[in-house]
């Protein structure tokens, strides 16, 4: 089972949520806010802790990937974004890393955040855990 662990109230990690959701066919992904339970629990774990609210998270059985690493590892899983997973691996992951810190450090203040983590509607139940 793959898991992604989000920043729950993450108005730009919750609209990546939903992009995930409507193009991942097969529904090989599950998804964790990383403000729950079960998400601390996950994070405990696997000793990240620190980890928390800094980066998307893929765990791929016992593979755990942060950061861009995670976002090439959904889109390489993704029908139809292979390619950007491919675009994304040429550029060095020191300077992709960069990329992604300046994003996530910054995305309260472009794209906003909730008053509480988001709750699926549901339809979307299946896929949270």
């Amino acid at each position: 089972m793959k898991i992604i662990l989000f920043d729950g109230v993450c108005n730009f990690c919750n609209d990546t949520v939903n992009f995930i959701l409507k193009r991942d066919k097969q529904h090989i992904f599950r998804f964790v806010p990383q403000q729950g339970e079960k998400g601390g629990l996950l994070l405990e774990q696997h000793g990240k802790t620190d980890s928390m609210l800094k980066t998307i998270v893929l765990i791929d059985d016992d593979e755990w990937l942060e950061g861009m690493e995670a976002v090439i590892g959904i889109t390489r899983e993704l029908k139809g974004y292979v390619w950007l997973s491919r675009l994304l691996r040429i550029i060095p992951l020191k300077i992709s890393n960069v990329l992604y810190a300046f994003v996530a450090k910054n995305r309260y203040r472009w794209f906003g955040k909730r008053e509480s983590c988001r709750l699926p509607v549901p339809d979307e139940q299946q896929w949270f855990l």
